[in-house]
C-alpha cells in the first residue's frame, strides 16, 4: 500500500505540534472519529492518543491543518486548556494520520495514578541547570534505551528501560534513591514525568521535580553554551532526532529495529538499510533478513514512483 508524498508548507517546511493533557474525560470514544476526519480534511497527519485521562500524541501538516485541529480540540470543554509545542520539519514526518482509544495515554501499568491528583514541582527550562546540579538532587531519565543511547543530561541516571512498564519496578528496586533530599525528572515532551512524579509521591518521596515541557522546551529555550544537554534527543517521527534550537539531527533510524543509528553505527558492516543494524543483528534470523530486504525492496520502488510506501 502506498500514499503519496505531501508537499512541503508554502513557508518551507511543515508544523510540527507535540501535545497532552491529564483530565478526565468519560466520552473521550465520541470524539475519536471527528477528529480522525478533521486531520485528514486538513491534510494533517501523526498520532494522537484518546482516553479517559486525557490526550496525547503528535501531528504535522499545514500551519492552516494544525490550527483548525488545535482550535477544535481547544473547542470541547476538557480540553480548552490544552497546550502544545511546536517544531519545524522540512518533509512530512509521518506517514499518516491515526486517532486511537487506548486505557492510558502514557502506558505505565499502575493503577490509581493521576497527575491531576498529585504531581511533582514543574521547574522551568531556565531553572533546570541549577536544580539538577545541586548535590542534593538525584537525576533520572525516565526514558527507554533506545532514547537515552543517543542523548541525556550531564549526571543524570539512566534506568536502562526498554518500556516505560518497567519504570516502577526500577524504582521499587533502587532504595538508594532515597539517599538524597531532592528526585528530579525528565522525559521527551513532559507527558512521561507527569505519571512518573506522580507514581514517586506515591512511593513516599516528597521532594519530587520534572523539567516542564520536556528536552524538547529545554532545547528550544536554553542557548547551547549554557546546556548541559549531551547529544541528540530522540523523537518519535521521520527527523528521528532533533538538537539546540530543535533543529533535526543527523540520526537515522533503523527500520527493522527503530533503534537510532548514528554515522558510525551506519558505517558498520552489520548495518543494511530496512534489513539490520549493530543493534538488531545478532537477534534476526536469516529469515527475517529476507523478509525485511523484501520490504526494503518495495519501499526503494514506492520512493522512484514518487510514493511513500506505508511500511517503512
Amino acid at each position: 500500500m502506498t500514499n503519496e508524498i505531501s508537499s512541503p508548507a508554502e513557508n518551507g517546511g511543515f508544523l510540527v505540534a507535540a501535545l497532552y493533557h491529564f483530565v478526565s474525560v468519560p466520552r473521550f470514544a465520541e470524539l475519536r472519529a471527528p477528529l480522525q476526519a478533521l486531520c485528514e480534511e486538513n491534510g494533517v497527519r501523526g498520532t494522537l492518543l484518546l482516553a479517559h485521562e486525557g490526550i496525547n500524541g503528535t501531528i504535522a501538516g499545514p500551519d492552516a491543518g494544525i490550527r483548525a485541529v488545535l482550535s477544535f480540540l481547544r473547542s470541547q470543554p476538557e480540553f480548552a486548556a490544552l497546550k502544545h509545542k511546536e517544531s519545524r520539519a522540512g518533509d512530512m514526518p509521518f506517514l499518516r494520520m491515526k486517532v486511537r482509544l487506548k486505557k492510558e495515554i502514557v502506558t505505565m501499568g499502575v493503577e490509581d495514578i493521576d497527575p491531576n491528583r498529585s504531581v511533582g514541582t514543574y521547574v522551568a527550562p531556565k531553572d533546570w541547570n541549577a536544580l539538577i546540579s545541586d548535590p542534593d538532587t538525584i537525576v533520572i531519565d525516565t526514558r527507554n534505551d533506545y532514547e537515552t543511547a543517543i542523548g541525556i543530561f550531564k549526571g543524570a541516571i539512566d534506568p536502562n528501560t526498554k518500556t516505560f512498564r518497567e519504570f516502577p519496578g526500577w524504582v521499587r528496586r533502587n532504595t538508594g534513591l532515597h539517599n538524597k533530599p531532592k528526585i528530579a525528572m525528565y522525559c521527551t515532551g513532559g507527558i512521561r514525568c507527569e505519571k512518573a512524579t506522580a507514581f514517586m509521591k506515591a512511593e513516599g518521596f516528597d521532594e519530587v521535580y520534572h523539567l516542564k515541557g520536556g528536552i524538547l522546551k529545554y532545547l528550544e529555550d536554553v542557548p547551547p553554551e549554557e546546556s548541559l544537554w549531551e547529544g541528540a534527543c530522540f523523537v518519535f517521527d521521520e527527523r528521528v532526532s532533533v538538537t539546540h534550537g530543535l533543529e533535526e539531527g543527523e540520526h537515522t533510524l533503523c527500520r527493522a529495529c527503530r533503534h537510532p543509528l548514528t554515522a558510525e553505527e551506519i558505517a558498520s558492516p552489520l548495518y543494511e538499510p530496512g534489513v539490520s543494524c549493530p543493534h538488531c543483528h545478532a537477534s534476526r534470523s536469516e529469515e527475517d533478513r529476507m523478509r525485511f530486504r523484501q520490504r526494503q525492496k518495495q519501499m526503494d520502488l514506492a520512493k522512484k514512483r514518487g510514493e511513500r510506501h506505508l511500511g517503512k
